[in-house]
């Protein structure tokens, strides 16, 4: 069987689907383990495994026949969700509504509406999703940054490198070298699961496994690690629904 190397085109990260008229993102994964195609539903999101040297139709058709499996069981929270004026944004884990300012140029800024928290996002409306990931982003690196550097001193590493990515089934990475990427949507859930993501990956520069002695090493820094824990696996699906603008927005 041909591999993907010696095909036209190799297989997407991500593919989209529209169940019941909505966009779904649906992660694609290569495995020498694999032996046909499996579409399964994990914490994260939609997956579809694909054995190496599969064919990328194959594998399209293959999601097509099992859209309405995937229909079934996927939570109508976890459906694609976009970032713009009209939604409303669980910001650090508690509902904003997003408003338009009416303003073309200063930062979002936030602030008590008749109805609730608000964040007043300005821009012309085609910039206004850009305008609000950008932000996001910046509040995401300095929660992280701020919680990453409490458990490094607890723990005695050095972090070299924070960065922010936009994975869409991985909240953090630690590098042998001090290197720590984190996902840009955990400040979208409460300060205590960031908080123990920033443990997690800080830990990583003690225990690069996820031994037991990894597990003791994140109690150490952080001893109710289980609360945000046990949180992302109920929810990280829902955050994980949201998507950052494409390259032109």
């Amino acid at each position: 069987m041909l591999s993907f190397l010696r095909q036209r085109s190799a297989p997407p990260k991500i593919t989209h689907i529209e169940l019941d008229g909505a966009e779904v993102a649906v992660t694609v994964r290569l495995s020498k383990r694999a032996r046909s195609f499996r579409l399964s539903l994990p914490p994260e999101g939609p997956l579809l495994t694909l054995p190496e040297g599969a064919r990328w139709a194959e594998a399209e058709a293959f999601l097509f026949r099992h859209r309405h499996w995937l229909a079934a069981r996927l939570p109508r929270a976890a459906r694609v969700r976009r970032l713009d004026a009209g939604i409303e944004l669980p910001l650090r884990g508690v509902p904003h509504r997003v408003v338009a300012s009416g303003t073309l140029r200063g930062r979002p800024e936030l602030c008590a509406g008749a109805a609730g928290p608000e964040l007043r996002l300005p821009g012309a409306p085609e910039h206004r999703p850009r305008r609000l990931y950008d932000w996001l982003r910046a509040e995401a690196l300095a929660d992280l940054e701020r919680c990453s550097a409490v458990h490094a001193e607890r723990l005695d590493v050095t972090i070299r490198q924070i960065r922010l990515r936009s994975q869409s089934s991985r909240w953090g990475s630690c590098s042998a070298s001090g290197n720590i990427n984190y996902n840009w949507r955990l400040v979208l859930a409460p300060p205590f699961v960031l908080d123990y993501v920033a443990a997690h990956e800080v830990a990583h520069l003690v225990e690069m496994n996820h031994s037991p002695a990894f597990w003791a090493t994140v109690a150490r820094t952080l001893p109710e690690m289980e609360r945000g824990r046990a949180w992302l696996k109920a929810h990280g699906r829902e955050l994980m629904a949201w998507q950052a603008p494409s390259a032109g927005g």
